[in-house]
């Protein structure tokens, strides 16, 4: 069911859609500010897919191979997203980078998430880059997406403690579910209150 009051969310995944589950299940709460309208991904057969179209909602599935250029790839993503006509188009775990034209039309309102704190680890490997450096708290950032890697406006952070035997992966799996609150919670800000950029700096009222 559509809620016309609700800012419109486009989901963009790449694997099991955990953060996309989040956002479905806090959209199941008629108070939650925001829905998700569509989903879509950049390869065949994806976890997050799946659990979209057992929630009812509309997929759509663009792999860049399928393109002549990386360029052809990046607008018809553009306009894909566009037909569903989104307030935020929000990354959860989608593992290709956007390019200038997705970028341009979705300027200012195209957020990712990271685990790490950034600017800190920025990159693939985040949590064992932290680990590496021997820090004694990680986390995450919610961001949103500029034309660098990991380098845009950051919109919210959480924090985990390291712990004495931790590895890439037990950390990486704590981080994953301070992640998930963060990207609801946050989310739910902007689609509540709206937010300014200015430069760096993100203000949510």
């Amino acid at each position: 069911m559509t809620h016309p009051a609700r800012s419109r969310l486009v989901v963009l995944v790449s694997g099991a859609g955990t953060n996309l589950q989040a956002l479905l299940d806090a959209m199941a709460d008629p108070a939650y500010p925001a829905e998700v309208v569509a989903v879509g991904a950049d390869r065949a057969d994806t976890g997050g897919v799946t659990r979209a179209q057992q929630a009812g909602l509309p997929t759509f599935e663009l792999r860049v191979q399928d393109f002549a250029t990386r360029a052809d790839w990046d607008a018809a993503l553009a306009d894909a997203v566009a037909a569903y006509e989104p307030d935020i188009v929000v990354s959860a775990g989608f593992l290709k980078l956007a390019g200038v034209r997705f970028l341009q039309r979705f300027a200012g309102r195209y957020v990712n998430t990271h685990p790490s704190l950034l600017p800190s680890f920025p990159g693939m490997s985040g949590p064992q880059d932290a680990l590496d450096h021997g820090v004694k708290v990680a986390g995450c950032t919610l961001f949103v997406v500029d034309a660098g890697v990991d380098t845009g406006p950051i919109l919210g952070q959480a924090v985990v403690d390291v712990r004495d035997d931790d590895d890439a992966s037990t950390l990486h799996e704590r981080i994953k579910t301070v992640e998930r609150t963060l990207l609801v919670d946050v989310v739910g800000r902007m689609a509540r209150d709206g937010w300014t950029i200015n430069g760096r700096k993100v203000t949510i009222p």
